[in-house]
Parts: structure tokens; C-alpha cells; sequence
């Protein structure tokens, strides 16, 4: 899998019918800068709304999954992720002109197909991965769900389905890493049980589904008179039922509907806006549960977000002492804030600095009760930028970082004498042109106490 962001060389563009809606749609994949993500844009309503296409804006999983943005929906996106997300596009912007997606053939076939043909292209942006590091469960032990995420070196799936259904039977599906989805997932049908299917005729909810875009499975012996009546609902008169599917399918694979399955989960995965690096077993998934356990993963990124993620070991000698940091940076006492430098490598820093009474600025801030200043925090960390994008430059004595823009700046917790200030940070893209854009945060312990968005420019010192 590349460590880049990837997206269309092309547009590609699909039309047909929405499953729940019947409507016509027209839906065009349009290539995207890197960090735009995956979103839709309702290119039907005024002022064209944009939609993330995020597990935190999923409103709907009763038929499929359902995003909303400023009181706009699209619906059935799950097909149309999976085969982005899978094929290894990470931002794309899909024009729409209906509230739903179409439904093809019930497959992700054809968008595999096209994305295929077209081709991806890599980004100058790395990509985001979330290591697992611990297993996690999701259960509904009523409905016998359980999805289940363990540690693992790369990104797998497992999928279980079990209806008590003597048609279906047990089955099972796998991808791993180096399968072909185009081949192997993309093309499994969505399917739904006959005794599922009357009630949501009746209640207008399929108005675009028919016998070539789902798989109907057939439990029970199905009268004359009501064999008669599908023949008039479907306008077929050739409907038959064999093996236990409605007129005389034929499977395209032994597994298609473990597989279907498995494809929705990888869609609805995709909802989760990074990638994963971990083993998911995933028994009688269905959309409600993918995307509750994308919530709860989302939230477990977060707070591991909130950790360091280095360990700073007093006993080992430092990558980079102050005497090292002296020779990097201009900065002098009492405004050379970063005592140490204990990890370096191409995209992120971190260094430290012990916080003693003996600091000047605590005599007037505040005497009584001692705090550094958040403006300081936020100094050192871009000091500790300037380590990053100096330290492998043989005179780092003859340039500067200057701050351009700071963003996102929150102030956590405060910091008192006595504390060891632990700075982390990271480049949010590749350095152009000078310039540095770095996600910085700064610890106490395990306490997130600031986080900032910081962007500079390198420049050479003027002489003389």
C-alpha cells in the first residue's frame, strides 16, 4: 500500500437509479486535492453543499448508509466508498444531482471497473494510518453482531454471515493484503429475503429495486397466488424461484453474500477518514453496527491522539544536547526554551524542556501562583521545528525559521515549575519552498496541555 494520498488521474461519471428513491442519477468522481478526503456535492440544490463523506455524519443505516451535512442527505453511499476507499483513493469530490446514489447492478462492479481503467495517481501528502496497538470488540449479542479489530502489520478482513437460513447457510469471506477487490469483492450483489421485501414494496421504500439489482433469497414455499402477485410487482412474467432465489439466479460466486457483506463493511470503513493498519473478524455486520464501531474507533484515534507518542528515557543520552541546540538555532537564554532532543527523524521531532522556578517570566506571571505562558509553550514548540527542518543542514547557524501563520492553537492544561514540558511534532505536508506547516502538541506526563498548527518560513540570514 503507498504511504501517499492517491486520487484520479480522470473524472469518471455513472448514471441509473436509486434503490430507495428510484430516481434517476447522474454521479460524477471527480479527482481532488490531497487532505480533501472523500465528499459529495449536491450539485442539485442551490449553492452546491458539500457533504464529508465521515462516520460522524452518518444520520441513516436503515437501509443502507446515509450521510447528512447543513440538513443535506446522500444516501447508499456504502458501494461507491468501498471501491474508492479499497482501490486506494483517498480524495475524490463526487458530484451528485439526486439525494442518492445509483444502484448499478446492487454490485460495486462497475465502479471498480472505471476506476480501474482510469487509474490512480499518488500525492505529495502522506497518508494518514492508525495503527491498532490494542484489540477492540463491538457486539449487539441480541442480533449475535460482533466486529472485532485486532493489532496487526497490515489492513485484513474476515466476515461470518449466519441467518439460520438454510438457503444461505454459513458463510464466509476474506480480503487481504494483495487481493484484487475489482475481481474478487466489487462484483457480489446486495441481496434481501423475500419475507424483507413485500413490507418495503408496500411501504414505498424500494421504488428503484429490481430482480437486476438485488439477490432475493427464498426461505419458504411460495404459493401460485403470491408467485403471481411478484410477477405483477417486478412487471416479470418469467419470475421462477430455484435453489431458493428469485427467478432462477445464478450466485457469481459459492460466498457472494458473505462477500457483499464484506464489501459494505470496507465502504462503511471508509468512513472513518484514515486508514487502518489492523485484522478485523466481523460476524453478521451490517451497517448500524459498521458505522457504530467507526464512531467508537474514531474516538479511540482521538484520545491516542492526546498521548505522546514517544517515550523520553532521562537515562540515554540525548540525539541532540544543548550545546547541539545551540549551534541549530539562534536563540539564546533566557529565550532558548527546548533543553533536549530525544527523537528525530525525516517528518517528526521531539524534545523537552524542564520548567524550573528560576525561569524569569514567573516573577510577574503570576507571582503567587506560577504558570508559563501559553505564548512560551507555543515558542518552544517551534523551536523545536526549527531542529526539525535545520538539523540535517551542515550550517544551520546561517538560516532561521520565522512564523508565518499559527492556527488551531488550544491551551489544555497549565504548566508549573517543576513540570518537564514533553513537545511532539510533526509535518503536515512535505516542505515547499520553504515553507513548514507542523501539527505540534506539548505534554506534562501523559497530561495534553497545548496543540497548535504551526507554518514558517526557512531563510537564510542576511550578512553583514
Amino acid at each position: 500500500m503507498s504511504t501517499k494520498q492517491q486520487t484520479l488521474k480522470a473524472p469518471i461519471s455513472f448514471s441509473g437509479k436509486g434503490l430507495h428513491t428510484g430516481v434517476k442519477v447522474t454521479m460524477t468522481v471527480n479527482p481532488a486535492d490531497a487532505d480533501t478526503g472523500i465528499v459529495f456535492r449536491r450539485t442539485d440544490i442551490e449553492g452546491q453543499p458539500i457533504i464529508p463523506a465521515l462516520c460522524d455524519n452518518v444520520v441513516d443505516t436503515s437501509r443502507g448508509t446515509t450521510i447528512e451535512s447543513g440538513g443535506h442527505r446522500v444516501s447508499t453511499i456504502e458501494h461507491i466508498m468501498s471501491a474508492l476507499w479499497t482501490l486506494g483513493v483517498d480524495n475524490a469530490v463526487i458530484d451528485i444531482d439526486a439525494p442518492e446514489t445509483p444502484i448499478m447492478d446492487g454490485s460495486a462492479c462497475a465502479y471498480a471497473k472505471a476506476i480501474t481503467e482510469v487509474g490512480i495517481t499518488d500525492q505529495p501528502a502522506e497518508r494518514k494510518f492508525y495503527h491498532v496497538t490494542e484489540k477492540m470488540v463491538y457486539t449487539i449479542p441480541e442480533k449475535g453482531v460482533a466486529i472485532i479489530l485486532y493489532p496487526d502489520d497490515e489492513f485484513s478482513v474476515s466476515v461470518h454471515v449466519d441467518y439460520n437460513s438454510k438457503v444461505i447457510g454459513n458463510q464466509y469471506a476474506t480480503f487481504n493484503p494483495g487481493d484484487n477487490y475489482a475481481e474478487k469483492i466489487s462484483p457480489c450483489r446486495t441481496f434481501v429475503f423475500l419475507h424483507e421485501l413485500e413490507p418495503l414494496i408496500k411501504m414505498n421504500l424500494i421504488k428503484g429495486g429490481d430482480l437486476d439489482n438485488a439477490i432475493v433469497v427464498v426461505e419458504n414455499p411460495v404459493p401460485a397466488d403470491q408467485l403471481e402477485h411478484l410477477k405483477k410487482i417486478f412487471n416479470k412474467p418469467d419470475i421462477e424461484i430455484k435453489a431458493g432465489y428469485l427467478n432462477n439466479l445464478e450466485l457469481r460466486c459459492n460466498n457472494e453474500l458473505a462477500r457483499h457483506k464484506l464489501l459494505d463493511l470496507l465502504g462503511d470503513f471508509a468512513l472513518l477518514g484514515v486508514r487502518i493498519k489492523g485484522r478485523v473478524w466481523a460476524t453478521r455486520p451490517g451497517h448500524f453496527a459498521n458505522t457504530e464501531f467507526m464512531k467508537q474507533l474514531k474516538h479511540t484515534i482521538r484520545k491516542a491522539g492526546e498521548k505522546p507518542r514517544y517515550q523520553y528515557d532521562c537515562r540515554k543520552p540525548p540525539l541532540h544536547d544543548i550545546n547541539d541546540i545551540r549551534h541549530m538555532l539562534p536563540h539564546r537564554p533566557p529565550f532558548l526554551l527546548v533543553d533536549r532532543i530525544f527523537h528525530r527523524d525525516a517528518t517528526d521531532v521531539a524534545g523537552i524542556k524542564n520548567v524550573t522556578m528560576n525561569e524569569p517570566f514567573f516573577v510577574g506571571h503570576f507571582p503567587e501562583e506560577p504558570v508559563m505562558p501559553g505564548v512560551l509553550i507555543v515558542e518552544a514548540m517551534a523551536q523545536c521545528s526549527g531542529i526539525l527542518v535545520l538539523g540535517d543542514v551542515p550550517d544551520p547557524e546561517n538560516y532561521s525559521t520565522y512564523f508565518m501563520k499559527i492556527d488551531g492553537v488550544k491551551f489544555r492544561d497549565k504548566v508549573v515549575p517543576g513540570d518537564t514540558l514533553q513537545f511532539e511534532l510533526t509535518l503536515a505536508e512535505p516542505i515547499r519552498r520553504g515553507i513548514v506547516l507542523m501539527e505540534a502538541k506539548a505534554f506534562v506526563g501523559n497530561r495534553f496541555v497545548t496543540e497548535a498548527l504551526l507554518m514558517a518560513q526557512i531563510a537564510k540570514n542576511r550578512v553583514g
